[in-house]
């Protein structure tokens, strides 16, 4: 990259490009709503139905001392490490997604530590936030920026979390979110205890908290699938995977949600349970209208496969998990630079036209590579497209070889 910029003095550029990432004062926010409003117009010609997708990204990570690492659950291997979580927000639909924002989840232990926090110069004004907070203020900073709206996705981890899903339907933003088997729902003779009339104040504002007591209990959502008659489940086709029709078998039902005492609006209760598992596999809590097809609640459900492509090619082609500095900003500045370089083939992607390969530099002939020895030589020019003869130039014609003759027993 420094020799494509400057050829003729690829030493400071490399250093210049190491600066742009680790300590220069751009704007993460600022290149990422670039990146969005180049990508996002041209997903939606192709789709108007899109996704807001909440997801977050572990990164493995030695040591301590790069910003944010602890032990902690990390999605790309699969267990509790020392490692590094990023909380991030895409738009996406069918066609395609980008990153909207991404941003370091920073433990409690690192928050607390202002001493830690100052050595990997974290800002002053960052202060301990969830993942489900972080979120919430991603999808304010899209709403603020009028981007268009679509229904929300997230995984268990988002959607236990009652003031996550009170706090969408506070905006007016429809979800998608899947739950633990262990939720607690009001569903058919698991009603709350009813309020009797003399307990409603007779003025002022009407009672809202719900009562339960040992007979009025919300019932889990796997105890629910496992009463749900035969007729209940469907099998629903969503989508063409890569080698074959994906589809599985559902059952949805209307419920409420019984997280606290806070009466609640009924919505589906979505759940997939293949034939060949012993119990669901599954289950999400959607405020998509009563009259939505099941069809539409299933495709809609499984649409987070969007963000786990996302990271895949970030991570594999664009080099996401590759940062090797330790502080705050180069953390953000190498994620939104992988962004905006996903957002360009993404860009290229939907174009469908075949581009010109570019021509790579040449290296000039005083150059040596960085961390080399000081009495290394140095590497002389060396031009990709000119490759040895098959044969020895002053040999025009080359003698065939006899065959060897079997020798006679």
């Amino acid at each position: 990259m420094a020799a494509r910029v400057q050829s003729d003095n690829v030493r400071a550029t490399h250093q210049s490009m190491h600066h742009l990432v680790s300590t220069s004062e751009w704007s993460d926010e600022a290149v990422l709503g670039e990146v969005a409003t180049q990508v996002v117009p041209r997903l939606m010609k192709k789709e108007k139905r899109c996704w807001w997708i909440v997801d977050d990204t572990g990164h493995a990570k030695k040591g301590r001392h790069s910003v944010g690492v602890a032990r902690q659950y990390c999605g790309r291997l699969g267990k509790t490490d020392n490692c590094q979580v990023a909380v991030s927000l895409s738009w996406a639909n069918e066609h395609g997604s980008v990153p909207l924002a991404y941003r370091l989840y920073l433990p409690e232990e690192w928050a607390q530590d202002r001493e830690r926090c100052s050595a990997a110069r974290v800002p002053e004004q960052i202060e301990f936030r969830t993942k489900g907070q972080i979120a919430r203020e991603q999808i304010d900073a899209a709403l603020a920026k009028d981007l268009p709206r679509g229904v929300v996705l997230a995984d268990a981890a988002y959607g236990d979390e009652s003031g996550f899903r009170d706090g969408l339907t506070e905006r007016e933003l429809s979800y998608v979110l899947a739950v633990r088997e262990t939720t607690g729902v009001w569903w058919g003779e698991h009603q709350p205890a009813p309020v009797p009339a003399n307990d409603s104040p007779a003025r002022g504002r009407p009672r809202t908290r719900l009562k339960r007591d040992a007979a009025h209990q919300p019932i889990g959502v796997l105890e629910l699938a496992r009463q749900l008659p035969a007729k209940s489940w469907r099998t629903i086709t969503w989508r063409e995977g890569t080698n074959q029709t994906l589809c599985s078998r559902f059952a949805r039902v209307r419920v409420r949600a019984a997280s606290g005492n806070r009466a609640r609006k009924e919505e589906w209760l979505l759940i997939e349970w293949q034939v060949t598992e012993d119990k669901p596999v599954h289950y999400w809590l959607s405020t998509l209208p009563e009259r939505a097809s099941f069809k539409e609640l299933v495709a809609n459900a499984k649409g987070r496969w969007m963000i786990e492509r996302d990271c895949q090619e970030l991570k594999s082609e664009l080099g996401l998990s590759h940062y090797e500095g330790r502080n705050w900003r180069g953390f953000h500045h190498h994620a939104t630079l992988c962004i905006a370089a996903y957002g360009f083939l993404m860009l290229e992607r939907l174009s469908g036209k075949k581009n010109a390969r570019f021509e790579e530099p040449a290296l000039p002939e005083s150059y040596r590579p960085r961390g080399s020895r000081s009495d290394a030589t140095s590497r002389a020019v060396v031009d990709r497209k000119s490759t040895r003869s098959p044969r020895p130039r002053h040999r025009s014609r080359v003698a065939r070889v006899s065959m060897l003759r079997r020798r006679a027993d």
